[in-house]
């Protein structure tokens, strides 16, 4: 009697996107490294998104095209003239529900307060608002160089992980990478952000015009992204997108004016 051969279990599929563009170093590793253990979709913008936050194009259309020139190998890619959420948005819809959205890894550190204005983190917050565990990457340069390698090796191991546990409704994983890593942790968000300023300054004709700049503050902390990132341990930080003050609800409700 011949027995029937023993089913394998389905792969699962990862959307990986980013905001540095389809073109990025990061996210090229970052998906090959993925592949290994899952099947892999990349759709990523067309040109560099950094910085637009969780932006969402409704007022033009958006194009979404496959994109062999990226270097992704048998992986299909595809580019968006749109937001890193846009990207999401696109790929879920028109290429099927993936079990995980993975973005980055991003050129550049997504700690403390960066978090509200990041492309890369937005894209994993649109994975978790299409109710999917969702990880964002981002990656510490080693003097203007990056090796994102290592980097990804572990990303792809953090990425099996997830797949097997899962993450709660309404949370993420913010992932922070040294440049040469020592280990990981898991931590806080840190009171990293930028004091804004403006410089401004004459055009050739006289005109006015303005950069927006800022020095970055940080809280250095061990148990913070910021202060793990010093030490050269990856920092990985469970992001919920809870944002209602509950503990604020009673005091507001006793001053309220009423109609």
């Amino acid at each position: 009697m011949t027995s029937s051969p023993t089913s394998q279990p389905a792969r699962k599929r990862v959307l990986v996107a980013n905001d540095d563009g389809i073109f990025s170093p990061g996210i090229k590793v970052l998906a090959l490294a993925i592949a290994r253990i899952a099947d892999v979709l990349v759709v990523a913008p067309d040109v560099e998104q950094s910085g637009v936050g969780h932006g969402i194009t409704f007022r033009r259309p958006l194009r979404f095209k496959h994109t062999a020139a990226a270097g992704f190998g048998d992986i299909p890619a595809y580019r968006v003239d749109g937001t890193p959420a846009d990207c999401v948005v696109l790929g879920s819809n028109l290429l099927g529900r993936p079990d995980m959205v993975v973005s980055g890894i991003n050129l550049g550190a997504n700690m403390g307060d960066d978090l509200t204005h990041s492309g890369t983190v937005a894209a994993a917050i649109e994975g978790v608002s299409l109710g999917v565990p969702s990880i964002s990457l981002s990656q510490i340069s080693n003097g203007g160089e990056y090796d994102f390698g290592p980097g990804a090796e572990y990303a792809a191991k953090l990425v099996e992980q997830v797949l097997r546990h899962g993450l709660p409704p309404r949370t993420f994983l913010n992932v922070n990478i040294p440049p040469v890593i020592k280990g990981a942790r898991v931590t806080r968000l840190s009171d990293h952000r930028y004091e804004d300023t403006l410089v401004t300054r004459l055009d050739p004709e006289g005109r006015e015009y303005h950069w927006v700049s800022g020095k970055p503050r940080a809280e250095y902390a061990g148990d913070t992204d910021f202060g793990a990132v010093e030490d050269g341990y990856v920092s990985v930080t469970p992001i919920r997108l809870e944002l209602t003050a509950r503990d604020l609800m009673d005091e507001v409700a006793g001053y309220l004016p009423q109609v």
